[in-house]
């Protein structure tokens, strides 16, 4: 519009001066010098334009821009025909504007005048959009600048710059129906270990080459995990160019804002917030890539109802503001712009599934987070460390520091109660920490270190707040409203100048935005503790129940009728909204807990009947209640707990720790095991329950066994019903599980299909252990065809259970396909040579199994044949065990062949079979060739003394063996002395087990002198032979100067008193020696005595039997 006023005041006549010639002349060339400059001008624009032109025209817009350059023309018809066969749209631009630039300006006069003048979205995005999403990207920077310092933590490490989102399939069962701490007890905020890690930077991109940006993206963290920090990190990155180049314009609103509004349009909306935004439409279009962030659904106050709702899909009509989230996330409206969605786990789930196209969740911090973050704040004066091994030794506030806000706030309560002079023990509970927590925040203006001050000093109106808050907390709870607006405050009593004072601003967290101002507590819990402090004063004077805040109800007086109203509440809340409640308020019954509140709080005395009433009360409910433990039972044992009542929960732990709950698992113990899985690393991580269970209490537990890592069932006698009980466990979304063992049971074929079916779908267990069961071939085939689909398990062990020929058979399908097994474990399942070879024609494709155990399976040469031509082509089999095989020097010769052409076995077991000399010596020729292996253990297999020569011989050479067993083989002194001489020069070799070989003294002393020279040997045995004093005492020379054996093995030499005295004395000496067994060599108890004590004293390090 401007170029063509521009000509319009060059035409009009009356403009023009008409002096003097040369004046006229003048003026002309003025305008011509301004025509050209302005020519100049719209190639300009045209280059500062084009991005802008490639991004936003669309193909009706170019067309009607390529007939209007037509009609004037600008272009010709070859040029049109050039720029529509140029290829894509963007490449169609590309050509129209180099094809204009080359032409004089009127062509450039043209396509700017077109596009200035058109009304179309494209146009205005073409001329406006640069210079609106700068002013919208400054504007957000300023308005969330100003939470960098409150956002950001200072150790690099736990910088949400350095963390990442966990890609997610969705919420698990326990996401959707409990109490976020409870969440994070039950699972101890362990990440399940298939979940892909996903930085911020990717939150809008695809997840592969074919797959399309999400359009909703749903985020998931429990109450202070930092979701609100996550989104103000992405916004200032990307107001800052650093993430999503892509994206136009990003608008940020909190459902707290949503809110205040009850009917409004998606422009308005738009407008309210960003007023700056002229035109919303704009940003709003499909030709504009938007992002629309909603953070905490949770503290939306509407429940979004998606099958009910009223569609709309005009972004100009005015809805109910619930209809129009619930709109925007469906895709009714708004269905260009992109939805990020933020929320706690348990309203989440409200949203279908279907319609989010991917979901994140945010982790918390593990141990070591909490060490990082302990150290980089805490550093003077040891606190770090102190704070540290506070939480170690109570177990419930490490699992609580999971998350960063209450990690926050145990840390500075912990070090505050450090720092003051009082010498008060450390908080052991929860209420009691939270107790002190608010004792901090009320103390004004008070320097940590003081004097402490009298509480009943306190300023009264601290009283006064805190009671005010209480009551507002409490209601809130109920009705599960979290954020509160000014006039909530108002109508609880709460002044608003009290809100910033330092109790005030400690407990509650102002925001402010365009739309309205809100005030939250600052974590969920404290909410809660606050709501049970009002609770607990309330309730020894109300006269009706607490719950129904504004209508009559039956009297309840009395303290006990309260706090059973309480947790009748809290037991039928199917969603355990009311468990960390009433733990506080099980907990304020303790005096530990009240001690720190008494000038803030009219708690009363307290003659300690309520809490031995309170402990009965809560031992009753343990006892009562169904035949499976659910999460609202275990929260019963968590408020035993919180009440310092831990008797029984004390013994159960000890029973499990040392395995002896066999016949003792009531009820109660199984609430009070189920509490323990959830505090207790140690108990979770390895879960002891051999011999302890049957069905009943199978069931009875069974919820709770899904956070166990290492689950140990053996021995108890399990039938096939009980693996149909563990089949849907480890089928769970929520399963944890890692490692089974189900050994020493009487699972049948039956059992095994109940466990195939759940292996198709579980993606957690990685061990599974079925020794001596009795799952047979038909057993082993329904394993197989869950193992052929299954992706995780890479270790399972199937020895003794009969599953012969076609079980095996079975399973060498599965080495052809499955590409995560690791280890196979068929020991003793009468196999035959036929199974072998199924099993070794698979290995020979096989890339992935690396340990294989064969043992007692009746193999004999044809199968060590089958299986020694695989391994010349199969390289990553590093464990081969084949013990007990009938194998013979046939077997072996083939098996050595092999071992000449293999690069990849490192551990090969041929204990007791038939190999004979020949067979060693075949053996020995291998290994001068073989540059892997490194154990071979040849026990009982009827080697001589000239065999083991070879093997000896061997050993000058080979610069792998690590470790070599002849035990029970009859090479005496001669073959020992050839091995003692391969020793003096070699030097890889860490361990030699020559146990019953019938050495004897020269043998002993041959050994003693390649100890002198050995730098390398770690362990020798020497068991049951017959070494005698003279060789005790060439030994104990050898130790005098030997600095590499760590472990000597004497037992049953014949030693007698004075060789073991040679040995203990030569331990005065510069030794490495940790074990040194001289049991059975006639030393008598008296002697055993004198020679222990002695080596103790001069080797206390070592350990000694005898």
């Amino acid at each position: 519009m401007e170029r063509k006023a521009h000509y319009d005041s060059i035409l009009d006549r009356s403009k023009r001066i008409m002096w003097q010639d040369d004046c006229y002349v003048d003026l002309q060339s003025t305008s011509s010098s301004v025509s050209s400059q302005a020519g100049t001008e719209d190639l300009g624009w045209i280059q500062k334009h084009q991005d802008q032109l490639q991004r936003f025209i669309t193909s009706s817009f170019l067309e009607g821009m390529l007939t209007h350059l037509r009609k004037v023309d600008v272009l010709s018809s070859a040029d049109e025909i050039k720029i529509k066969e140029a290829g894509r749209l963007q490449d169609q631009v590309n050509m129209l504007t180099t094809i204009v630039t080359d032409k004089d300006t009127q062509g450039s006069d043209a396509l700017r005048g077109f596009i200035e003048s058109s009304d179309s979205q494209v146009a205005k995005l073409i001329i406006n959009h640069d210079s609106m999403a700068k002013e919208h990207k400054e504007m957000l920077l300023r308005q969330y600048e100003q939470y960098r310092d409150r956002d950001s933590v200072s150790c690099p490490k736990l910088n949400i710059f350095s963390r990442t989102l966990l890609l997610v399939d969705g919420l698990s069962d326990i996401q959707q129906k409990e109490h976020d701490l409870m969440q994070v007890g039950a699972t101890r905020g362990r990440k399940r270990n298939h979940l892909r890690q996903l930085g911020l930077t990717k939150l809008l991109e695809p997840l592969t080459r074919v797959s399309l940006p999400p359009r909703v993206s749903l985020t998931l963290g429990v109450a202070g995990i930092g979701k609100t920090t996550w989104v103000r990190h992405f916004i200032r990155q990307w107001s800052q160019g650093a993430i999503c180049t892509d994206v136009s314009f990003v608008l940020p609103f909190t459902f707290c804002e949503l809110n205040s509004l009850e009917k409004v349009s998606a422009e308005r909306l738009v407008k309210m917030a960003f007023p700056h935004l002229t035109d919303p439409s704009l940003v709003l279009s499909s030709s504009c890539r938007t992002l629309l962030i909603l953070d905490g659904l949770d503290e939306f106050r509407c429940t979004l109802n998606f099958s009910d709702a009223a569609p709309c899909s005009d972004p100009k009509k005015e809805v109910a503001i619930d209809d129009l989230v619930t709109n925007i996330i469906r895709g009714n409206l708004l269905p260009y712009v992109a939805v990020w969605v933020t929320s706690r786990p348990g309203v989440a789930s409200l949203i279908p599934g279907g319609l989010v196209d991917r979901v994140t969740e945010i982790p918390g911090f593990s141990p070591k987070d909490i060490q990082l973050f302990l150290n980089h704040h805490f550093s003077e004066r040891d606190f770090a460390s102190k704070i540290w091994a506070h939480l170690e030794s109570h177990k419930i506030l490490m699992v609580m520091c999971y998350i960063p806000c209450i990690c926050w706030i145990v840390a500075d309560t912990l070090m505050y109660i450090m720092q003051s002079e009082t010498q008060e023990s450390l908080p052991k509970t929860c209420t009691e920490l939270y107790a002190h927590f608010c004792s901090m925040k009320a103390e004004v203006g008070e320097p940590r270190g003081r004097e402490p001050v009298k509480m009943e000093q306190l300023h009264g109106s601290n009283r006064k707040l805190l009671g005010n808050l209480g009551r507002l907390a409490f209601y809130g709870l109920l009705k599960r409203k979290y954020t509160f607006s000014e006039q909530d405050l108002r109508a609880y009593g709460i002044d608003l100048l009290l809100t910033q004072c330092s109790l005030g601003a400690g407990v509650l967290v102002r925001e402010e935005s365009a739309i309205y101002t809100t005030y939250r507590f600052t974590h969920l819990s404290l909410l809660e503790f606050l709501a049970a402090t009002f609770y607990h004063i309330s309730s020894k004077r109300a006269i009706f129940d607490l719950f129904s805040e504004s209508t009559m109800s039956w009297p309840k007086i009395g303290f006990q009728n309260h706090f059973r109203s309480a947790f009748q509440h809290s037991q039928q809340a199917e969603d355990g909204h009311l468990d960390v409640f009433v733990r506080f308020l099980t907990g304020l019954l303790c005096p530990m807990a009240q001690k720190p509140l008494a000038g803030l709080l009219a708690l009363g005395k307290d003659d300690g009947n309520q809490k031995a009433w309170a402990a009965g009360f809560l031992q009753g409910l343990l006892v009562s209640g169904g035949a499976v433990v659910s999460l609202r039972a275990v929260n019963l044992a968590y408020c035993l707990h919180e009440l310092q009542h831990t008797e029984l929960l004390r013994s159960v732990e000890e029973d499990l720790q040392l395995g002896s709950l066999a016949g003792k698992l009531t009820r109660a113990h199984c609430v009070v095991l189920g509490y323990l899985l959830h505090v207790s690393p140690e108990c979770s991580e390895q879960t002891n329950l051999t011999g302890s269970l049957n069905y009943t209490t199978v069931k009875c537990l069974l919820p709770q066994l899904l956070y166990c890592s290492c689950l140990r069932l053996e021995n108890n006698h399990f039938k096939d019903d009980v693996m149909e009980l563990l089949g849907s466990l480890l089928s769970a979304k929520d399963c944890h599980i890692q490692k089974i063992s189900l050994a020493e049971n009487a699972i049948s074929n039956k059992g095994s299909k109940a466990l195939s079916r759940a292996l198709l779908v579980n993606r957690t267990l990685t061990s599974l252990n079925l020794r001596n069961n009795n799952i047979g071939s038909k057993g082993a085939k329904f394993l197989a065809e869950a193992l052929k689909m299954n992706q995780v398990l890479v270790s399972i062990n199937f020895q003794n259970n009969s599953i012969e020929e076609e079980g095996a058979q079975a399973l060498a399908e599965v080495l052809h396909c499955n590409r995560k097994l690791v280890s196979l474990n068929i020991r003793k399942n009468k196999i035959g040579a036929g199974g072998a070879k199924r099993i070794a024609e698979a290995l020979k494709t096989n890339q992935t199994l690396t340990k294989l155990i064969l043992c007692s399976n009746q193999l004999g040469d044809k199968g060590a044949i089958a299986l020694a031509e695989a391994l010349t082509v199969n390289h990553t089999l590093l464990s081969l065990q084949l013990q007990s095989n009938s194998i013979s020097n046939r077997g072996m010769t083939a098996l050595t062949k092999a071992l000449r052409l293999n690069r990849g076995l490192v551990s090969l077991n041929l204990r007791e079979n038939s190999i004979g000399v020949e067979g060693a010596k075949n053996m020995a020729h291998a290994l001068h060739e073989n540059n892997s292996l490194q154990d071979l253990d040849l026990q009982w297999n009827f080697i001589k003394s000239s065999a083991t020569k070879a093997l000896a011989h061997a050993l000058l050479s080979n610069a792998t063996m690590q470790l070599l067993d002849l035990q029970e083989n009859a090479i005496g002194n001669e073959g020992v002395i050839f091995l003692a001489e391969a020793l003096k020069t070699n030097a890889s070799l860490r361990t030699l087990c020559l146990q019953g070989v019938s050495s004897s003294t020269s043998g002993a002393m041959a050994m003693a002198e390649a100890l002198m020279t050995n730098r390398t040997l770690q362990t020798l045995d020497l068991r049951g032979n017959t070494v005698g004093m003279e060789g005790a005492k060439a030994l104990a020379n050898a130790l005098k100067s030997n600095r590499s054996l760590k472990s000597l093995n004497l037992q049953e030499n014949s030693l007698g008193m004075d060789g073991a005295i040679f040995i203990a004395t030569a331990l005065k000496g510069n030794h490495q020696l940790t074990y040194i067994n001289l049991q059975g060599n006639g030393i008598g108890e008296s002697g055993a005595k004198v020679i222990s004590d002695a080596i103790r004293a001069d080797a206390p390090g070592c350990v000694v039997d005898i």
